[in-house]
């Protein structure tokens, strides 16, 4: 990240000697943050200032937003050159956020083989490995010696996203073994590569779920993982930078959904518009089922007005059973996200929560029946045991939801974070008061 300091030392749009030297010297990450935080018009003046293989690093780290700035404001040839040089994963992911027709375009500008790259990762279905991975990745033949392979690196995938594996494939492309860097380095230039590559190849599919090849690369520790298609035929690899994202979009996805955000994709700098579009339709969504929990008290205002003490005691019911469900639904889902657990640690992960929600609920049972027995008249001391026994029953209730749902949903294929924390508090309000007020109104009637 670029430190204030450093971006203080920058030169100022008045010295553009200065500027061009500095801006150069930083690295590819540091110069694309000091772009983006420009004024728009400033933003090409100062891309414009890079050399020229400089600019296509810079430009990968760039917002999609900015990209798509430079791409109006820069020359034809400019942009056929920097869409060029970007690696097609990369390409793909900036056409995905700019407008068909330019998107078009600047297709028609590529080379045959980069078009051919870019339209194979397209082709296939948002967050699958075949749309994250890259086309660039170094094939060897197995009939090849080690010094011949070694070579063949060396004049061929000097350009290659990464060389820390090589994947050895038969005549049609099939996907055979893998070797590393590292086993070529260290072996007998004449040895065949046939008999020291690996035949275990763990490989992901071109339709597997992103987050599913996240966790495969994360178990494994690999630093590339290949892609095959149906055919077992290779087609592309996933690097760690790629997994990296790939963790963060999805942990992010999980959090804001919980939350209540639509899709799951808010950025924090987002325009005040798009801010209401993500959390404007939850919110009103919520007061239908706040609604739904005022619905379920309105029955009981006379019983209230008997005993005023409820409307003190109420409250605390609703949120702390609340936040009892959200803790246990966060741990779940976090859990299910990780690859932590899956839905046939169900019954494991239930006897868990219903153990430790036994506990709580006991301990916040006695402290809100303590609590009603302070701020009760002596007359309606009684209704402490009622909070203390819902406590205790919603506590539970909450709880065993915050487990059941998520792990619901994940065994029938759905996203487990669709069980968002409004959602699930504003249920447990309208049970917790419906069976308070419940308890409390049949009370009042034996005792009448």
């Amino acid at each position: 990240m670029l430190t204030q300091d450093a971006r203080a030392s920058l030169a100022g749009f008045d010295d553009f000697n200065r500027l061009k030297f500095e801006i150069n010297q930083l690295p590819a990450v540091d110069a694309g943050d000091y772009i983006t935080d420009l004024a728009p018009e400033q933003q090409a003046i100062a891309f414009r200032l890079l050399n020229k293989d400089k600019a296509t690093d810079v430009f990968e780290y760039l917002p999609p937003d900015v990209q798509e700035s430079l791409i109006s404001f820069l020359q034809a040839a400019q942009v056929k050159h920097l869409v060029e040089g970007m690696r097609p994963d990369d390409r793909a992911e900036l056409f995905d956020e700019l407008p068909a027709k330019v998107v078009r375009r600047l297709l028609q500008q590529l080379s045959p083989g980069e078009r051919q790259a870019t339209a194979t990762i397209l082709g296939y279905p948002e967050q699958t490995a075949g749309r994250v991975m890259t086309t660039e990745y170094v094939r060897l033949q197995e009939g090849l010696t080690v010094a011949a392979a070694l070579e063949k690196i060396r004049l061929s995938d000097r350009d290659k996203e990464t060389v820390y594996y090589a994947y050895v494939t038969d005549s049609n492309r099939k996907l055979v073994q893998v070797v590393s860097l590292r086993q070529l380095v260290f072996s007998i230039p004449t040895a065949l590569i046939r008999d020291i590559a690996s035949n275990r190849v763990i490989k992901a599919y071109t339709e597997m779920h992103q987050e599913d090849v996240a966790h495969l690369m994360q178990r494994y520790d690999l630093l590339a993982l290949p892609v095959v298609d149906r055919e077992d035929r290779l087609v592309g690899i996933i690097t760690i930078d790629d997994v990296i994202d790939i963790l963060q979009e999805e942990a992010t996805e999980d959090i804001q959904k919980l939350a209540g955000v639509a899709g799951g994709d808010e950025a924090a700098l987002s325009p005040p518009l798009v801010t209401i579009q993500k959390r404007l339709p939850w919110l009103l969504g919520n007061i239908g089922l706040y609604i739904g929990a005022a619905s379920a008290i309105a029955p009981f205002q006379h019983v209230i007005s008997l005993v005023p003490v409820l409307a003190v005691i109420m409250p605390i019911l609703s949120n702390t059973s609340g936040n009892v469900a959200i803790q246990a639904l966060s741990v779940t889902v976090r859990g299910l996200g990780v690859g932590e657990v899956t839905p046939k640690d169900t019954l494991q992960i239930l006897r868990k929560e219903v153990l430790a929600g036994l506990g709580t609920a006991v301990a916040l049972g006695l402290a809100l029946g303590l609590l009603s027995l302070i701020w009760s008249a002596p007359q309606d001391r009684w209704v402490a045991f009622v909070a203390g026994s819902v406590m205790v029953i919603n506590v539970f209730v909450a709880a065993t939801a915050g487990t059941l749902l998520p792990m619901g949903l994940k065994r029938i294929n759905l996203d487990p974070a669709l069980i968002s924390g409004p959602l699930l508090t504003t249920t447990l309000d309208a049970v917790g008061f419906l069976t308070f007020l419940a308890l409390v109104s049949i009370t009042l009637r034996f005792m009448a």
